[in-house]
């Protein structure tokens, strides 16, 4: 890996995710979340020639840490898209996939792509910077409704009603444009001492919207076990609660609500089975090392034998 890919994104629990993907040589990979390639790089350094790995990433800042060899394949696509994409490339079945959730380091140290708290830049947030809907526009132009919406559901913000109010009331005289724009708009919602925890939950609610984040997670996860061989492994990490919750649902119960499905016989319908029961989470080292491993989860999950598919 080149100095420029692990200033892009240092790869959290590396050894943890390949151990969990139980590599075959010979075997056909995914990575759905290319970013800077560090995971990538690691999964391809175990395949022979005979294996593949298919990679996605819609930043087009990812294609940059591409290489070129005849068994890797880059996709500039949103991994919702994943079965389409593989069936494209003459794939109906894969050995593995790999999902490393969430934003990137160089999303976030990117100032003026506006996900850091950090700084002052433009409301923008859109991972796919080709997407139409920024964070200028849903903090200007959302109802207050909605407002509340994204800052209950994806923020989990107690105050989310006051923050929605506070923000219209602000945009009235004029436009927020920028992070500190908005930040400056939300001081006196930011509980005193936690103000650092409020304006990141802020800003991950924006994000989520803006991306259609659990959208595409649900649409990703529901097509994982049909692309995916007996036996295959789903190694999945997340960095904060609504999005484990989602991956935990489909590896324990096979839907995204978690209710429990049976069959004439009683037993569980679902796809996958646990390789973990817990999510495993990075060492204190590793914490100390980067810090944006801290929140990470990693769930695995084996593709069963009896799944039909659809």
């Amino acid at each position: 890996m080149t100095e420029s890919n692990k200033i892009y994104h240092v790869p959290v629990m590396l050894a943890e995710c390949l151990e969990g993907l139980n590599i075959n040589p010979d075997g056909v990979y995914v990575d759905v979340t290319f970013g800077g390639g560090g995971h990538s790089r690691a999964i391809f350094e175990q395949l022979s020639p005979k294996g593949k790995l298919v990679v996605f990433d819609q930043d087009p800042d990812a294609k940059n840490n591409a290489w070129e060899a005849p068994n890797f394949h880059f996709v500039a696509a949103n991994f919702a898209f994943l079965q389409n994409h593989l069936r494209l490339l003459g794939i109906k079945e894969v050995d593995g996939i790999l999902a490393d959730l969430g934003v990137s380091s160089h999303q976030f140290d990117e100032e003026d792509r506006g996900f850091s708290i950090r700084g002052n830049a433009p409301l923008d947030m859109r991972m796919n910077q080709n997407g139409e809907l920024t964070a200028e526009r849903i903090v200007n132009e959302y109802e207050e409704g909605e407002l509340i919406r994204i800052f209950r559901n994806y923020g989990e913000l107690k105050n989310a009603r006051n923050v929605a109010q506070t923000i219209v009331s602000k945009r009235e005289s004029n436009s927020i444009k920028t992070t500190q724009d908005l930040m400056t708009a939300l001081e006196k919602c930011a509980p005193k001492f936690k103000d650092h925890k409020f304006f990141a939950q802020v800003f991950q609610a924006i994000r989520i919207e803006v991306n259609q984040e659990m959208d595409v997670l649900e649409r990703f996860l529901t097509q994982t076990a049909n692309v995916l061989k007996p036996g295959g492994r789903l190694v999945v990490m997340s960095y904060h609660s609504l999005e484990d919750r989602l991956v935990k649902n489909y590896m324990k119960r096979g839907n995204l609500e978690g209710e429990i499905e049976k069959d004439f016989f009683g037993n569980v319908l679902k796809p996958f089975d646990e390789v973990v029961r817990h999510p495993i989470v990075p060492t204190e080292e590793e914490c100390e090392r980067n810090s944006r491993a801290r929140s990470a989860k990693l769930r695995i999950a084996l593709r069963k034998e009896q799944h039909v598919k659809k």
